[in-house]
């Protein structure tokens, strides 16, 4: 390397010497040295960059727009249960229910043999669905009555399950439509300050958080409840729908003839 070399480095030379030689680190382009310590580490970066991620306007128009979407296709009382759902979301347990369901069958089933089916309201159960059941086959006079009751109770109940799912579902298929429509606004924006780079900041600030905001609601959020709503209402309907069939067995087999012969000897 020749002298005019040597002289070009001198400044580079001096900056490492400067530094004691050590803890300074190169910058691209410009060969001078940061100063140790301050190495511009992920952390502090990372932290920033989810600062920016959030901007409670944006999020509060999208969750708003929501909203407006959720309560135009479902109405204000599917709204309103979606929202209660939330609460048992993580605590509602169908197959400690069904376990629970079928000791009081056993307990049913035992009472009805040795007192007759006006008896079975007595058997208590931590069931709310089987201690009504179990009043309502007591009070009826046929079978038929039971069925139809049992029948129309467990429609309404997937009725309203169905209401609560599809509350979520539109908020999972509206929140990507308006966050497009969020950068849609926030590119016409830019577009109408095109003079102005300092203006170009906010409105692609804005097309790309309603974006992400869109997909976050969508995928993390609304997708995820309604699926785990549909496995709950699964799990219920299914051990109702079989307590269902075994105490109309039940009443079946104590309604015969023979059967309430043998009841009124024995008592």
């Amino acid at each position: 390397m020749g002298d005019a070399g040597w002289r070009g480095k001198l400044p580079e030379i001096r900056a490492f010497a400067a530094s004691g030689g050590k803890g300074g680190k190169n910058l691209p382009g410009g060969g001078n040295l940061l100063p140790p310590g301050q190495h511009g580490g992920t952390e502090g970066g990372m932290i920033g960059i989810l600062a920016h991620l959030f901007d409670p306007l944006t999020l509060a128009a999208m969750l708003g727009g929501v909203a407006v979407v959720a309560l135009a296709q479902n109405g204000v009382q599917a709204v309103g249960r979606a929202c209660v759902a939330l609460r048992p979301l993580l605590r509602a347990d169908p197959l400690r229910d069904r376990d629970a369901a079928r000791t009081a069958l056993l307990q049913i089933d035992q009472v009805a043999q040795l007192r007759g089916l006006m008896c079975i309201d007595r058997v208590k159960s931590d069931s709310g669905f089987m201690v009504d059941a179990a009043r309502r086959l007591a009070n009826c006079d046929r079978v038929e009555q039971f069925e139809t009751w049992a029948s129309q109770a467990l429609a309404d109940r997937a009725q309203r399950h169905a209401s609560v799912r599809n509350v979520w579902l539109s908020v999972a298929d509206a929140a990507p439509a308006l966050g497009m429509a969020g950068t849609i606004i926030g590119l016409v924006g830019m577009f109408a300050a095109m003079d102005d780079p300092s203006a170009l900041g906010p409105s692609m600030a804005l097309a790309l958080l309603t974006t992400l905001y869109g997909v976050v609601i969508a995928n993390l959020l609304a997708a995820p409840i309604a699926a785990r709503l549909v496995t709950l209402s699964e799990q219920e309907l299914a051990w109702q729908q079989e307590a269902v069939a075994r105490m109309l067995a039940i009443a079946r087999r104590e309604n015969a003839p023979l059967r309430r012969a043998s009841i009124r000897e024995v008592a």
